[in-house]
């Protein structure tokens, strides 16, 4: 296994519409896992006011952050419009139903 990606448990560890925290010694990572099964990951702070997506509502392919309501799409990291900003976001792939979280982060 190449050695940036971390596996981070079974698909089933994450609950639907919701998010598992992982912490890292660089900053904590919220992967999420929507209604549809597909998986994202983004840095556990909300772009407006650094509140913990984690805590969030999901719903589509978005998390609603639990502070000021500010909604994040997931697979780009971007905060939907009429706000502004974005949060880091990291790639994420399932096999054989164990997730695989990378540790690089990819540019907004």
């Amino acid at each position: 296994m190449d050695p940036e990606w971390l596996e981070v448990g079974h698909l089933e560890d994450i609950p639907r519409l919701g998010a598992r925290v992982v912490r890292t010694p660089q900053e904590d990572i919220a992967v999420f896992r929507t209604a549809g099964d597909e998986v994202f990951a983004l840095r556990d702070k909300c772009p407006h006011k650094g509140g913990p997506l984690s805590q969030g509502i999901v719903h589509d392919r978005s998390v609603t952050c639990p502070l000021h309501n500010w909604c994040i799409h997931l697979d780009s990291g971007k905060a939907r419009a009429p706000d502004e900003g974005s949060t880091v976001r990291y790639d994420v792939r399932v096999e054989n139903r164990t997730v695989y979280l990378s540790l690089s982060p990819v540019a907004p």
